[in-house]
């Protein structure tokens, strides 16, 4: 059947022709105005909820289990009937916001869950064992994680957003909202201003999408920048000890210690102590655990029997893991500057790089290194930051003959009075001063300090 009514049905150049007529006039701006504000202070107020929960619930799970039939009612909810209930509480003037804000909560809360439920553990180590403080944490580890399930999420309820403001602004028709333009043309049978107005709302949401997935895309790598500027203040009491050298301070001791992974221990128990200033290498072919007992000192992994003794009480640690952990966008400077002591200026981090970097390599994000280039910022990081105690877990695997000899002498050059516990399958490997090797096998699965000829 033809409809030849410009009442029932506009053509699309009455439409067009109404949206022109419509564009230049104050009218329609006021009213794309007061809904745009309410719409976008809508949408903020409930990332500005949503992501903060989220946090909490993943670090508690009882407040987890107590948001999850919260967040899913408001999920399932129909729109109109939110709306109406809204109507009788608060009225109709601010209506787009509140429906707004709790059209998205749910979508943003439930997406940022998800990141955080699958952020790389790994990364959590790192800066846990690095002692890092919790603004840097937040902004380098966990605003990454979460980023791109936030985005997913954002695609959702972005341009849902424009959908439930201007149907609650249908029902409630506050005065000067799109919502009551839309209403007065189906009242007056004006289809053309109809559509009109429906082209604009579309083209709203669409670029408001836009805009805010852009603002959201550059919230990284900028964060990390930011957490540039939380560094850690110094520890007390490091990262220099100053032992006598007849009695080198205590920094850990090791009693009956028993390492392993779900139940299976990787070694009879055994023990062994370091003092400020020592060099011991854990010796031992692959899979006879010197990763496992790494990361037990470190306190990743809880000790299976034993005890664990850090002479300083809370001794700080940095650590070399066996993968390569850097936040891959940073450059190789601001890597070691996020993690670096207060006292090391990015002049002095900087110098330190370029003893066993390319000047070029310094200031590229290190996810464009090679693996031997990595692994060097990650030794030049862990002798940067504030420590007693540094871990290095097969530091030299991927490096030439020279690159391990400048790697050797950075060691000797920056550890100070720190204790360095460092892994390999064979300690005449090492050209370094060694002061005990720690002897771990899977064939005796025993452990064995003993002082180096």
């Amino acid at each position: 059947m033809a409809v030849n009514s410009e009442f029932v049905l506009a053509g699309p150049l009455d439409a067009a022709a109404a949206l022109v007529r419509l564009f230049p006039s104050g009218e329609f701006w006021r009213s794309v105005g007061f809904s745009l504000i309410r719409i976008a202070g809508g949408c903020a107020i409930a990332y500005l909820l949503a992501v903060p929960l989220a946090l909490i619930a993943a670090a508690l799970p009882a407040i987890r289990t107590l948001l999850q039939p919260a967040m899913s009612a408001i999920k399932g909810t129909p729109i109109a009937c939110t709306v109406v209930a809204l109507l009788i509480w608060f009225g109709s003037r601010n209506i787009s916001a509140i429906a707004v804000g709790l059209a998205v909560i749910p979508g943003v809360y439930f997406g940022v869950l998800q990141g955080l439920d699958r952020a790389d553990p790994r990364m959590r180590d790192l800066f846990r064992t690095f002692n890092a403080p919790a603004p840097v944490r937040l902004l380098a580890r966990t605003w990454p994680a979460i980023l791109p399930y936030l985005r997913a999420a954002s695609q959702s309820v972005l341009g849902m957003s424009w959908k439930a403001g201007i149907a609650a602004e249908l029902i409630g028709v506050p005065t000067d909202s799109v919502g009551e333009r839309i209403y007065q043309a189906k009242l007056l049978l004006e289809t053309a201003d109809l559509f009109a107005w429906t082209i604009a709302v579309v083209a709203l949401a669409w670029l408001f999408e836009r805009l805010a997935l852009r603002a959201l895309d550059a919230t990284w790598p900028a964060s990390a920048k930011l957490a540039l500027r939380f560094r850690r203040h110094e520890p007390e009491g490091a990262p220099v000890i100053k032992p006598s050298i007849a009695n080198k301070a205590p920094i850990l001791t090791a009693s009956n210690l028993v390492c392993g992974h779900n139940g299976i221990a990787s070694s009879d128990p055994f023990g062994f102590h370091l003092r400020a200033g020592d060099i011991v290498c854990i010796e031992g072919p692959s899979g006879a655990g010197k990763t496992t007992l790494l990361n037990t000192l470190a306190g990743s992994i809880d000790p299976m029997s034993g005890s664990i003794d850090r002479g300083h009480g809370d001794t700080a640690i940095a650590q070399v893991y066996q993968d390569i952990r850097l936040v891959e966008e940073l450059s190789a400077i601001d890597n070691v500057m996020l993690i670096a002591s207060a006292g090391l200026s990015s002049a002095e981090a900087r110098k330190r790089l370029e003893e066993l970097l390319p000047s070029d390599a310094i200031d590229v994000p290190v996810g464009a290194l090679s693996g031997g280039q990595r692994r060097r910022v990650e030794l030049v990081r862990a002798f940067a930051a504030s420590s007693h105690l540094v871990l290095l877990d097969e530091p030299f695997t991927g490096l030439d003959a020279q690159a391990r000899e400048l790697a050797q002498t950075h060691i000797l050059a920056h550890m100070e009075d720190r204790a360095v516990l460092i892994s390999a399958h064979d300690a005449t490997s090492l050209d370094l001063p060694l002061d005990a090797i720690i002897s771990v096998g899977t064939a005796c699965h025993a452990g064995s300090q003993t002082a180096r000829p």
